[in-house]
């Protein structure tokens, strides 16, 4: 049964491919790598293998690209500063059906597969949900047929590493390019100049943009396989490099050393991702990276869609109002906004188009997904620093401003007050570029990204351009691929899936629902509880090696993984990791449902608030597990360095899944959806996409909890007040002051207090108003763990309810009601079959 059970899913190992596989790896670890050593190290062996894998990507590769040449369908481009790959060796055998055969392959060779795939570095260049969400997007295009491209920034360092010492974050930059890319290929072909700074000089003829200074962008292909079906895309990253001449008229002063170290400042702009997530950090540096993918991804956009021929780089399109039939641009948040401001100047300036016809382009081809509403992550670029770095983007925006603001004024005659707030400029103190305004209006579709979210958006933040245009607005719940968050990180509850329902389920995860007519079959209850018991065997091994915490696997794992940020509300799990603690010490000998809670995320660098919020978690765990009356009925482990490969890890191992968010501030989550389909119970506010997930599984098959929007708008309306919780709230009190008189600092006992401070006089996310309904909410999770087989059938019913959140769903509603293409499951003819 195991190994019919393996082959299922896997895809099948065949003899003569096992054979094949051997061959070719070894020719790559004799010929590619090795060379003139005679020793080959473990990281040889990861890289024959990753380039023995690629060989079955470059002819499918190659095809796909070819039938797209040959087809000219419509081509989408998603533009994002931000795609979170993590590793690409193990989703690449996965989408290829070439897993078996590699493991087997490997064996034979006396080789161990996972530690191979342990070799490989994390591709880090995302923060979180934003960029993470990237990476699903592409693997769903892939596997839905759609002629689709990423286009970002390779980073030169991703997020950074991070180190957990005496507590504290501590941040290390992640050099994962090190030992080089296997997956990437370098295209010095499709160089493309980038122009900065200088000035515009008006002519009859039109506008021309001169003395700038020029950064070439060096495009960097991985492929995107798609599962199964035989398509691989292209996410092209773009790469900064200085011209050859740069700065080199320094000679005449005799500074050629100089001018040579000078190139760097070109090429810091791929040097390093900006490590915030929902926050903006108006530097110079951002918004040069944020035009240079956007100017260098357009100049590639454009070349394609008049040369769109195979073999062929003559021009057969000049007539650009067909542009928007050949091409659709979604724009991942506000990052890439400037490409409407750049497509309107090479339309206008280079293309000569008068300016109604451009606009309409404009409008038709790009889209633009909304990805918050928290005020301090909406990018608003000064002025004068657009002035100087971009001074024609700033004429065209103005001009777009002054277009718009004109029909804003006929369609609301004298209200100065809405011109003033649906103005791209704003004006108060120091005037500013307000990016969100200028995508809204320079698109024609605009969406939020979980239902709860895209009604906030029209009823809130954008309710003036939604009243105006309602027809722009849309919903686009998030999801996540399958592939990689199910059948790649939990194998073993995909084969349990598969023997009951088939394993078409991997491509149209709605079939989940099948899994309700299981719900009171004793064996498949017996093994999602198996399943999931092995799981979290494996993760108390890893932890146990990287923690020194003795874990007891029978605990229920409580696990809260996310970016460190007050909105996520850390804080209110740590609030009941103190009231339970101080529960088991007061009534020791109870009979307590035993917990492992752990979190897990990172701190931007700046955060003072996040920071401390990692030190006050890693100072409970330290009291907690430290105390031999509490035993191991409850322990507390900060994870470190959170990152895509340790999610697959926790993903698949958790019992209780933590989404806590203040209602109204968490516009979608997709961590929460991951630990669905895992088989985890969410505890969650009604906020984000929790609000679908919970009406797919049925809301007694979660843990709900806290404020709706409506009761925390009606308490910003009537002020919230901290300390009336604080007094009210022994429970609450008790821990508060645990933490305010260094209970868990007792070296520092005033190491909190600005913690303390903020929970009790500047909370925006009004922790305590919610503390009480998530402990009693806490006590019903702890008594339902103790129904094992009751808590199983909750579990499955949440698998079962998981199908709408796979990327596939998302990325077809995209396909269909933003770009206006058609999503197929056709496969393509694999390169060894005869076309």
């Amino acid at each position: 049964m195991a190994l019919k059970k393996q082959i299922s899913v896997k895809g099948l190992a065949g003899v003569e491919n096992v054979a094949d596989l051997k061959k070719n790896y070894n020719r790559h670890l004799h010929f590619t790598l090795v060379k003139d050593r005679n020793v080959s190290t473990k990281r040889d062996y990861y890289f024959a293998l990753a380039h023995t894998v690629r060989d079955h990507l470059v002819g499918r590769w190659i095809r796909t690209q070819q039938s797209y040449y040959e087809k000219d369908p419509k081509r989408v481009y998603y533009l994002s500063l931000e795609f979170y790959m993590g590793r690409t060796l193990q989703n690449t055998m996965v989408n290829l059906a070439l897993e078996n055969a590699c493991d087997e392959a490997m064996y034979q060779l006396g080789l161990d597969m996972e530690e191979l795939q342990e070799m490989e570095e994390d591709a880090g260049l995302g923060n979180g949900g934003l960029g993470r969400l990237a990476a699903c997007f592409l693997d769903s295009m892939a596997s839905l047929g759609l002629a689709a491209y990423g286009y970002g920034i390779r980073y030169e360092f991703g997020i950074f590493n991070q180190k957990i010492s005496s507590g504290w974050q501590v941040e290390e930059a992640d050099d994962w390019l090190r030992y080089g890319n296997p997956w990437e290929k370098a295209r010095p072909e499709y160089m493309r100049p980038v122009h900065f700074y200088g000035r515009t000089e008006h002519h009859p003829d039109g506008v021309k943009w001169v003395d700038t200074q020029v950064v070439l962008a060096l495009p960097y292909d991985t492929p995107v396989p798609g599962y199964r079906n035989n398509i691989v895309n292209t996410m092209r990253l773009w790469s900064a490099k200085a011209p050859c001449e740069f700065n080199l008229k320094d000679f005449n002063v005799g500074g050629y050393i100089q001018a040579v170290l000078d190139r760097n400042l070109a090429e810091n702009i791929s040097r390093v991702l900006y490590p915030n997530d929902n926050f903006f950090e108006g530097k110079e540096l951002r918004l040069k990276q944020e035009y240079f993918v956007v100017a260098a991804t357009l100049q590639d956009i454009i070349r394609r869609f008049k040369a769109s021929k195979f073999g062929s780089r003559d021009i057969v399109r000049t007539d650009f109002s067909t542009l928007p039939d050949k091409v659709a641009i979604q724009l991942n948040d506000t990052h890439p906004a400037l490409a409407i401001p750049e497509l309107m100047r090479v339309l206008i300036d280079e293309e000569k188009l008068p300016w109604d016809k451009a606009w309409d382009i404009c409008i038709k081809t790009c889209a633009y997904t909304n990805h918050t509403v928290l005020p301090e992550a909406l990018e608003r670029w000064p002025i004068d620093l657009f002035q100087t770095l971009l001074p024609r983007h700033l004429e065209i925006i103005y001009e777009i401003n002054r277009r718009h603001l004109e029909r804003v004024s006929s369609r609301y005659p004298g209200d100065m007050d809405r011109l003033c707030r649906m103005s791209l400029i704003e004006e108060g103190g120091q005037k500013r570029v307000n990016m969100a305004h200028l995508c809204i209006v320079g698109s024609h579709a605009v969406n939020g990204v979980a239902r709860i979210h895209s009604d906030i958006l029209k009823a809130t933040v954008f309710k003036d351009f939604y009243e105006m245009d309602p027809h722009k607005f849309q919903n686009k719940t998030n999801g996540i691929t399958p592939r990689r968050w199910l059948v790649m990180c939990n194998p073993g509850l995909a084969e349990v899936i598969a023997e009951r329902i088939g394993e078409d389920f991997i491509r149209d995860l709605d079939q989940l629902k099948k899994l309700c007519d299981f719900v009171n079959d004793e064996a498949f209850i017996r093994d999602i509880a198996k399943v999931k018991q092995e799981n979290k065997m494996k993760f108390a091994v890893h932890l146990e090696e990287h923690y020194k915490v003795k874990i007891n696997p029978n605990s229920m794992f409580d696990i809260q993984v996310k970016r460190i940020h007050e909105y996520k509300r850390q804080l209110l799990n740590c609030l009941h990791i103190i009231t339970f603690y101080n529960r088991i010490k007061k009534e020791p000998n109870k009979q307590w449902t035993p917990r492992t809670i752990m979190i897990g995320g990172k701190a931007a660098p700046g955060y003072h608030t996040a920071k401390m919020i990692i030190r006050l978690i890693t100072a409970i765990g330290e009291v907690v597990n430290n105390d031999p009356v509490v035993g191991d009925r409850l322990k507390v482990i900060f994870l470190e360095n959170y990152r895509v490969t340790l999610a697959e890890k926790a993903i698949p191992a958790a019992d209780l899944s933590e989404q806590i968010s203040t209602a109204g501030t968490e516009a979608s989550g997709t961590g929460n959806m991951k630990f669905m389909l895992n088989g985890a119970l969410t505890i969650g506010t009604m906020d984000g996409a929790n609000v679908e997930m919970a009406e797919e599984a049925g809301e007694d098959n979660f843990f709900i909890f806290g404020m709706r929007v409506e009761d925390v708008d009606a308490m910003d309306a009537k002020g919230y007040n901290a300390s009336e919780y604080y007094n009210h709230m022994p429970e609450l009190k008790q821990a508060i002051d645990q933490i305010a008189g260094g209970f868990f600092s007792p070296k520092q006992p005033d190491l909190f207090k600005d913690i303390v401070n903020m929970l009790m006089h500047h909370d925006r996310f009004k922790v305590f108003a919610d503390y009480q309904d998530y402990i009693k909410c806490q006590e019903k999770v702890s008594a339902l763990y103790k129904k094992p087989k009751e808590w199983t059938k909750k579990v499955i019913l949440n698998i079962a309810g998981s199908g709408k959140f796979s990327s596939d769903r998302t990325i077809s509603q995209y396909a269909r009601e933003i770009w206006g293409v058609e999503p197929t499951l056709e496969k393509l003819a694999a390169p060894d079959d005869p076309k």
